[in-house]
């Protein structure tokens, strides 16, 4: 059986580390330490993008990629 885990994004207040985590989504939010041993951690918004292929305008959403309110929806 394998089990799937988020990978989730940390920094260290002590010695401003950033590192990731493999953790059950439950214990996302539960304190972690640091490489170097440090408990005062604190969960990054991780952001990440997915690029197609297709350059097709038929293929892109309605509105564009950002939404109706975007600059680049015109």
């Amino acid at each position: 059986m394998i089990r799937v885990m988020p990978v989730y994004e940390y920094l260290c207040r002590t010695c401003e580390t950033r590192f990731e985590a493999r953790r059950p989504m439950s214990e996302a939010s539960s304190g972690i330490d640091c490489p170097a041993g440090h408990p005062d951690t604190t969960r990054l918004l991780s952001v990440f993008a997915s690029v197609g292929t297709s350059t097709s305008p038929s293929t892109a959403p309605a509105g564009g990629g950002c939404g109706s309110g975007c600059a680049c929806a015109s």
